[in-house]
């Protein structure tokens, strides 16, 4: 006797939108949202067009702005790091994690996360811009700062830049050096930088020679 067919399992709303979630993840991964089309997805999840459609009635812009939001939610845990141990290796594992989500999306970074799409809106950009401000409070908090001055937010938020460009040209020079060098290298730019501003700026000064200075 052959084997019984598994019994088909009827999916929840829930799980149903996440598997459209990952199937658009999986195409904006690797092409410009422009060139995804609702048949695209709805072939790479194996259900039919009106089903995406029933999910995302706003069509492709929705989903988009939807794959966006799930890809933005995973990159506001990358620096959620528990406060135990010196601020260094914590930043070091949530550069891991962040370097690993830039290399699994792969050639769609940019159009997920860095703009330049024609589907990009005032949404879309929110949604990156608040990835930056929770990446700057965790490393604040990281840091011990509750009240950061004008010279370490702006230092933060160009050292913040600086790993996406870094992400982005990473991706172009086909992932090398090694991620774990990247990493490290990254690391002791974010030292360097705080170092430049710590000679103008006496809370960054305090900062380097506290919580940075058993491990510089």
């Amino acid at each position: 006797m052959s084997p019984a067919a598994p019994a088909y399992r009827r999916l929840s709303v829930e799980e149903r939108r996440s598997q459209l979630l990952e199937a658009a993840l999986s195409l904006f991964a690797h092409r410009v949202p422009e060139d995804v089309s609702l048949d695209d997805v709805a072939e790479a999840a194996g259900v039919s067009r009106p089903l995406v459609y029933r999910y995302f009635p706003g069509g492709k812009q929705q989903l988009y702005e939807a794959a966006l939001r799930s890809a933005a939610e995973e990159l506001h845990h990358c620096f959620d790091e528990p406060r135990d141990g010196p601020p260094l290796p914590r930043l070091a594992r949530a550069l891991d994690r962040y370097l690993s989500f830039v290399g699994r999306h792969d050639a769609g970074f940019s159009a997920l996360l860095q703009g330049g799409s024609v589907v990009e809106t005032s949404r879309t950009t929110a949604m990156v811009d608040g990835v930056r401000r929770a990446a700057a409070e965790h490393i604040y908090s990281h840091l011990g700062v509750s009240d950061p001055g004008p010279r370490l937010r702006m230092t933060v938020r160009m050292w913040i830049t600086a790993v996406e460009a870094a992400s982005l040209i990473w991706l172009d020079e086909n992932k090398q050096p090694p991620a774990g060098e990247l990493r490290d290298w990254l690391v002791d730019q974010f030292v360097a930088v705080l170092t430049v501003t710590a000679a103008r700026d006496a809370q960054t000064a305090e900062l380097v020679r506290g919580a940075l200075a058993a491990e510089t």
